[in-house]
């Protein structure tokens, strides 16, 4: 293991040998040219001319090369990008060379005259001669690890390498394959590759064959020998990826994924990136593209204000802001851990952002001002909120205070600062509430468009449904429960929920931003709903554990203010589309006056420091009048009557 871990390295050739050979390269170039031209008996009256031209060539080139880097470079290493870079410097040193050489023609003329297509044959022969020296080099080193790999496979030294099968012929398996090949030591030897496009079976890509599509993967398992199957193919939908991981299972070969486009945010694709079948692998959904030059315009050298920035949310916002530039970047929030946790990872990975922790409560009007004053952000994005519903069924005062007179504080110092975009990350857990936390997502959508009236500014919501993975969800509590031995608790089997990744649904996020104009309601198309004892399932499985046998799955019945399915849209409200096929906007969702809207939020804060629920639950039905709140019958109709009629509105 250790040769292969080891092997011997090809020592890398000296630039300065590289000038030598085309010393010597340059003048047999312009010989060659001129035989290939004139041949050997009609070379003599133009000797004159090629050693003139061989002069030249002697001297312009080589500086040429070096202004071109080609005595710069590793040579071990080279690509298509070095083959160009040769291609050019030998294309601009015949050219200046032919050049001078018509020139000295008109002012001396005791040589014969240049043929004309010497230079072209110049130019292709320097190009093979000069650049088949350097990727010769390449070819060498290519050649002396694959026979290194052969012969420790042939001596029985290599028990831990993985033959793999790459399902996904395009560019990110074209990339796991040439680094799986340029680097022995991680221990991956690619046997064949595999796509769903047919046109590409039978074709090779760096020396491995397409040998068939998914459907082929039981066949090829035992025919290769595979030990594990990497699926490259980081924008197909989740049902593919469920597709080929029942296929894996079932030839009995482990099966590994690289992340989806909306976690590649740069585009490159490394085997270190490679890592087992997640659930929101299964869940994944096609990518929406976003803009990245808008986005990088709208977001780079501005002031970004993130608030809940230690959160799931708050805490990918700042990630993915930081990778556009902005000249400040604020991370507001009121645990120090979490943000102290969010600060640390961006100062690593993007050292470059000037990145400014913030603790401090949105609920603190004065702490929120003097934030607003003294940084002066441009844009803000409002992800802080308490998000837990049957905890906030129990906290109702606090869930008002945070959620709606928290956002109501930043709006305030907003509007005073000259914020020119607000941003609030919402739910839909808005539409139609049954819970005091989506009741105060809804009042806050209703004071985004309210201020956005008064303002004319950019404000704007963005609605969308359960993230994966975020803190206190319930992915990672069917994690902890499989990793006890169960059981799995399920609240009811018909409980359906939206589902997004992080990174995708922040991704959407900023591209909302981008398109809002101020006042708009923005709804992220989520697909189908899912079910939450398929998502448990689904993640037992994953987990190399069979649902009814190794976990019991069981049900506890829905908590308060729980409804068996979420709606995207409330009563009234017209979905309008936008630019991006997932991203709509939510149209004629609000009738409110503004003043009427202020004096009602009065009475409801007094409420809420009273801390009398049945007051702030009166108050929040009068404010939003879909919000039926719990313990009434129109609740419980919410939560268990209207299956069929949100299956009806899901589908138009």
């Amino acid at each position: 293991m250790n040769k292969m871990l080891n092997p011997p390295k090809v020592p890398p050739v000296r630039n300065r040998l590289f000038l030598i050979a085309d010393l010597l390269l340059i003048p047999l170039a312009v010989g060659i040219s001129f035989l290939l031209r004139l041949d050997a008996a009609g070379l003599r009256p133009y000797f004159q001319t090629m050693l003139i031209f061989a002069g030249l060539a002697e001297v312009v080139k080589p500086p040429v090369f070096y202004f071109f880097g080609l005595y710069r470079r590793m040579w071990l290493y080279a690509s298509t990008r070095e083959l160009v870079t040769i291609t050019a410097a030998t294309l601009t040193g015949t050219a200046i060379v032919t050049l001078l050489t018509y020139s000295l023609a008109s002012l001396v003329w005791t040589f014969s005259p240049l043929p004309r297509s010497v230079p072209y044959l110049d130019w292709l022969v320097s190009l093979a001669l000069v650049g088949g020296i350097r990727l010769s080099v390449r070819l060498v080193a290519d050649a002396s690890r694959r026979r290194h790999r052969h012969s420790a496979f042939g001596e029985g030294k290599l028990p831990l390498v993985k033959r793999v099968l790459v399902m996904g012929a395009g560019d990110a398996g074209a990339m796991i394959v040439r680094e799986m090949q340029a680097n022995p030591g991680l221990g991956f030897l690619p046997v064949g590759l595999l796509d769903d496009n047919r046109v590409k079976v039978g074709k090779t890509i760096y020396g491995v064959p397409v040998q068939g599509a998914r459907g082929d993967i039981t066949r090829l398992a035992k025919e290769e020998r595979v030990d594990e199957v990497i699926i490259a193919m980081p924008t197909a939908p989740g049902l593919a990826i469920r597709d080929i991981v029942a296929l894996c299972q079932a030839a009995g070969v482990a099966c590994r994924t690289i992340p989806g486009i909306y976690e590649l945010i740069c585009g490159q694709v490394s085997v270190s990136q490679v890592r087992d079948v997640r659930i929101e692998d299964l869940l994944r959904r096609d990518p929406v593209r976003i803009d990245f030059e808008k986005a990088g315009h709208f977001l780079s050298n501005r002031v970004v204000l993130v608030t809940g920035a230690g959160g799931s949310i708050g805490s990918e916002l700042c990630r993915q802001i930081a990778q556009y530039q902005p000249s400040q970047l604020l991370l507001l929030g009121h645990g120090e851990n979490s943000i102290h946790c969010a600060l640390v990872e961006l100062r690593c990975k993007c050292p470059q952002v000037c990145a400014e922790p913030l603790i401090a409560d949105v609920r603190d009007s004065d702490r929120m001002t003097e934030i607003m004053a003294r940084f002066r952000p441009e844009i803000v994005f409002h992800a802080a909120a308490h998000k837990h519903v049957p905890l906030m069924e129990t906290n109702v005062a606090e869930a008002v205070m945070n959620n709606v007179f928290g956002i109501r504080n930043l709006l305030r110092a907003a509007e005073a600062n000259g914020v020119s975009r607000f941003v609030l990350v919402s739910s839909d857990k808005a539409v139609n509430p049954t819970s005091v936390m989506g009741a105060t997502k809804r009042v806050a959508e209703l004071l985004v468009q309210d201020a956005a009236r008064r303002t004319g500014r950019a404000y704007l919501a963005v609605r969308f449904g359960n993230v994966l993975g975020s803190r206190g969800s319930v992915v990672p509590l069917f994690q902890q429960q499989i990793a006890a031995g169960g059981p799995v608790t399920v609240t009811h089997p018909e409980m359906r929920r939206f589902f997004m990744t992080i990174p995708e649904a922040v991704q959407l996020i900023i591209e909302a931003a981008l398109a809002g104009r101020g006042g708009e309601v923005f709804v992220l198309d989520m697909g189908e709903p899912v079910r939450i004892v398929d998502l448990a399932t689904d993640l037992i499985r994953l987990s190399g554990l069979t649902p009814g046998r190794d976990i019991e799955i069981t049900f506890t019945g829905p908590r308060q203010g729980e409804k068996l399915s979420e709606r995207l849209f409330a009563e009234g409200e017209v979905p309008r589309p936008t630019r991006h096929n997932k991203i709509l906007v939510a149209q004629a969702n609000n009738a409110w006056n503004g003043e009427m809207l202020c004096r009602h939020l009065e009475e409801l804060e007094l409420a809420a420091r009273e801390g009398d629920p049945s007051h702030i639950y009166a108050k929040m039905q009068q404010i939003v009048p879909e919000y039926m709140r719990p313990g009434s019958q129109d609740s419980e109709l919410a939560g268990w009557g209207l299956e069929e009629r949100e299956g009806q509105h899901l589908q138009t």
